[in-house]
């Protein structure tokens, strides 16, 4: 499954809302050297109730708009 996400880095809180097509996900994380990343990946897990290891980011890695694949579970 391929989700859509738009990233927000530097928030007071961490939350995830929905947004237009995809998700919307308030990270603690500065974005500098993948920290916004890896607790996006962490998030999304939990979130998913899921494993961190099914979550990757195939888009916009460097960028807040990404496209995150999940798969399924094991």
């Amino acid at each position: 499954m391929k989700v859509q996400v738009r990233v927000t880095p530097k928030a007071s809180k961490i939350k995830v809302q929905h947004f237009n097509q995809g998700l919307k996900v308030y990270l603690h994380s500065p974005a500098a050297e993948g920290k916004a990343n890896k607790e996006l990946i962490e998030i999304l897990a939990t979130y998913y109730n899921t494993k961190k290891y099914n979550i990757s980011i195939i888009k916009g890695k460097t960028t807040r708009d990404k496209v995150i694949e999940i798969s399924e579970a094991d």
